[in-house]
């Protein structure tokens, strides 16, 4: 099913060849996408995720740290990942172009992952476990890039995928399947997923951190490779030298310091305003996502502790295989996993039936209700966490954090489904909705600005974190205790769940005023 338009490869004026479309030579399509969907998709995620998905029990373990030092140091990295595509996204979209910017990030991504490993491995032969001032730089160094790499893998790699369906007079069809395409790309993003966090949290915990790591960097380097299989099949846009948003911010800078502007410039400023405008009124649905974002950031810090104090144990037997903390955020992609495929070939089909639009709900529908799941994810999230607390002050734990709480892991199941669930329809929703809403030029900016929701949510959940944990400190037992059995979770949880309310409430309200700009995509919220 090849429905792409066309691409050769073509020298830049000012630098070498880079992949270029050009109407005619049937490049594009699923033929194209599916390099991007294994590669992009699938390795980069296994390599990263092995790395994100853990962190937390690598900084409270070897590095020492406290849980509340922990979450707000793994939210702060997280945030710092999903803001940096915002830069990441202008170098794409005006210099480098997405092609490039895949090949940066996998460049970068082997770089940081090596000195990761050597890091690590630096770390376990220190004794006492606790790193130097040294190591413990050069750590952050490791990390800091591994998020620089996220800078240009974030905006660049699902969109260089959906470029690959550019709509064309000889495929009226490519919107469809570009579509269709979101949905199965966070497919194989799931399957990296669920074996990042199962397989390889185990590894970390079982054959060392080194060994983790290691495996992490020979999957970027699969990603690479496979990356660079696929260049004869890609259809790619050359950037301008100056896109229509830096030429506004040029202009605007003429303007301030007094400068004469030719009639060129004057005209590229209008066009960039009009662009502007366009990004501006994504701003509401843009700050009504940051709880909904804030709660996904639970899953790889908190979820995890939580799920670190239960029986982890597989069967009866003392001997039996204990299930990694990290390793139940693999059900979170099983629910992406399961739901996806359903949700593209069931669901939307038995919608369109009944409203007769094209995906068979809107991108806001399918938005607003996964915050509503989110929602009910962190309710449900706070009655497991009191029943917990329950049982280890029935069985007389409350002040023996190193003894697991005899709870099955099993109860954290339905929280880590519905966030799942809600994964489904609003990560992948947002994506579409700021990729289809920006204008064509500034494609992989729209996608930089969904991911800098997750990145502002990731900031904001380490500011509460840091100031609760302040406030509750200095009145006696802390809500985040390094004792889990002494801490409240729970009320954390159910603030959580009270701002996702009326975040539902104020979404619904500016959704429901929203025009899209493709008048034929979307046109009831």
């Amino acid at each position: 099913m090849d429905s792409g338009g066309g691409g050769e490869l073509l020298p830049r004026p000012d630098g070498p060849s880079s992949v270029v479309a050009k109407p005619g030579d049937g490049r594009g399509g699923w033929r194209a996408a599916l390099f991007v969907v294994a590669a992009v998709g699938f390795f980069e995620r296994i390599g990263f995720v092995g790395v994100s998905a853990n962190l937390i029990m690598y900084l409270t373990g070897p590095l020492g740290m406290s849980t509340a030092a922990a979450a707000a140091g793994v939210n702060a990295w997280s945030g710092t990942v999903l803001v940096l595509p915002l830069v990441g996204a202008l170098v794409a979209d005006s210099r480098l172009g997405r092609y490039r910017a895949l090949l940066a990030a996998g460049v970068l991504y082997l770089l940081s992952l090596g000195m990761l490993t050597a890091s690590s491995m630096m770390q376990t032969a220190s004794s006492p476990p606790s790193a130097s001032p040294g190591r413990l730089a050069f750590f952050y160094v490791a990390l800091y890039l591994l998020a620089l790499a996220q800078g240009f893998y974030g905006p660049c790699g699902e969109a260089f995928g959906a470029d690959q369906f550019a709509p064309s007079d000889a495929d009226p069809s490519a919107p469809a399947f570009r579509s269709s395409y979101f949905n199965w790309f966070h497919f194989s993003l799931s399957w990296g997923y669920a074996i990042a966090t199962a397989a390889l949290s185990y590894v970390q915990d079982n054959a060392g951190w080194p060994v983790g790591f290691g495996v992490c960097w020979a999957a970027m380097g699969l990603y690479l490779v496979i990356f660079l299989l696929g260049t004869p099949t890609y259809r790619a846009k050359q950037p301008a030298d100056v896109g229509p948003f830096a030429e506004a911010v040029r202009a605007w800078a003429a303007r301030v310091f007094r400068r004469k502007d030719d009639s060129t410039r004057t005209e590229r400023l209008v066009a960039g305003q009009r662009e502007d405008g366009l990004i501006v009124k994504l701003l509401p649905i843009w700050l009504t996502s940051i709880v909904f974002a804030a709660i996904f950031s639970q899953v790889s810090t908190l979820f995890t502790k939580q799920a670190s104090t239960l029986d982890r144990r597989l069967g009866t037997s003392s001997t039996g295989l204990v299930v990694p903390p990290a390793a139940l955020q693999c059900l979170t992609n099983i629910t992406f996993i399961v739901m996806l495929p359903l949700y593209d070939r069931v669901i939307v089909p038995l919608a369109r039936r009944l409203t007769g639009h094209a995906a068979g709900i809107t991108m806001l529908q399918r938005i607003g209700a996964s915050m509503a799941a989110a929602c009910a994810a962190m309710a449900v999230a706070a009655l497991v966490e009191a029943k917990r607390l329950r049982v280890a002050r029935d069985a007389g734990l409350v002040d023996r954090p190193d003894v697991g709480v005899p709870m099955s892991l099993w109860w954290m199941i339905p929280q880590y489904v519905l966030i799942g669930l809600a994964g489904v329809l609003g990560q992948v929703g947002l994506e579409e909705f700021f990729y289809d809403q920006v204008p064509d030029a500034l494609r992989s900016v729209g996608l930089a600005l969904c991911l800098s929701i997750f990145g502002v949510g990731n900031y904001a959940s380490s500011a509460l974190v840091s100031a609760i944990d302040w406030a509750t400190r200095s009145k006696g037992e802390s809500w985040f205790s390094d004792n889990l059995n002494r801490a409240h979770l729970d009320y954390f949880y159910w603030l959580l769940a009270g701002l996702a309310a009326l975040e539902v409430a104020a979404f619904l309200c500016i959704a429901n005023r929203y025009v899209y700009r493709n008048k034929g995509a979307n046109c009831d919220t």
